[in-house]
């Protein structure tokens, strides 16, 4: 395997695409080039003894993405019997290591997680989580997440059951001074937020094109009302540069709201991320699913990088 930061990764080339990925480090996309330019930010210095907290790359959230908690503790939720029981924030899919397999073509990379002994304790569950890469040509990025219960099936429909809800943290690259000059272009949405206590607003019109510095869409749920009719969209004027995000892909679940989010004014990223559910559903039930054992569901999106003019 290629180094990079003293870490072993795996590199998948597509013309002038180059993706680096860690599977010891969560499954982690780390970085996209295209031409040498950057499309998801990684930092040049990074702490490896912490990779789940870096800033940067895609981290994949699973079984539940965001804040969730307990009698104000966050990391905590309660089961239908009222066992309470700890699972991060975002998840523990981060922090562990994933299996990986290059397809033949060299083209995507196939990588697993499954439960274990470190994952039980939190959440009681057998599953399957897979998360597939795969440069479909140049500057297209296909990923899909799918998700199996693999506990056997029981004569009791509700036995065994398990709840989840996925997501992405992509962290695209845009320098924070040209903020002002770049937008972001939704489908017909509602939003929402989470508030100090953890609860979440209720759901107001949202538009459909906002600049990347307004203060407002800073961890904003920007929920998609029924199938997407058109693409996310990141227009960066000074970078000649436009991403579309395809939510609206065959076969693939819903999905349920894409959330903007950055660090900082003068952070040189933003985060869109697309999810399946909303911080806490686990409690409020906004986007939360349930899959019977033996069932499998997948929910596949695409990442096309074009020129403006």
């Amino acid at each position: 395997m290629p180094k990079f930061q003293d870490q072993d990764v795996i590199e998948i080339v597509c013309g002038g695409s180059r993706l680096l990925i860690a599977p010891q480090a969560g499954g982690r996309l780390l970085s996209w080039h295209l031409r040498g330019a950057p499309i998801i930010h990684w930092p040049d210095t990074a702490d490896w003894s912490q990779p789940a907290l870096v800033r940067g790359g895609n981290p994949l959230l699973f079984p539940f993405i965001a804040r969730h908690r307990v009698d104000g503790r966050i990391g905590f939720w309660r089961d239908a019997q009222g066992v309470v029981r700890e699972v991060p924030m975002h998840g523990f899919a981060r922090d562990l290591p994933f299996a990986a397999r290059i397809d033949a073509q060299g083209a995507g990379v196939q990588m697993t997680l499954t439960d274990s002994d470190a994952t039980y304790t939190g959440y009681p569950f057998r599953f399957r989580f897979e998360v597939q890469y795969r440069l479909v040509e140049e500057a297209t990025l296909e990923v899909s997440l799918t998700t199996t219960n693999t506990a056997e099936p029981s004569a009791d429909a509700l036995a065994n059951r398990m709840p989840y809800y996925a997501g992405h943290h992509f962290y695209f690259a845009l320098p924070h001074t040209q903020r002002g000059e770049a937008a972001l272009e939704l489908p017909h949405n509602v939003y929402r937020h989470q508030l100090a206590d953890g609860t979440t607003t209720a759901p107001q019109p949202g538009a459909t094109r906002y600049r990347f510095d307004d203060p407002q869409i800073v961890d904003r749920f920007h929920c998609l009302e029924g199938e997407p009719q058109t693409p996310v969209r990141i227009d960066m004027p000074t970078l000649n540069r436009a991403i579309e995000i395809d939510l609206k892909r065959p076969g693939s679940l819903p999905w349920y709201a894409v959330t903007s989010w950055t660090l900082a004014p003068d952070a040189d990223f933003y985060c869109v991320e697309p999810w399946l559910g909303l911080p806490d559903a686990i409690h409020n039930g906004l986007g939360l699913r349930w899959l019977a054992p033996g069932q499998s569901e997948t929910a596949t999106l695409r990442i096309a990088v074009s020129a403006l003019r």
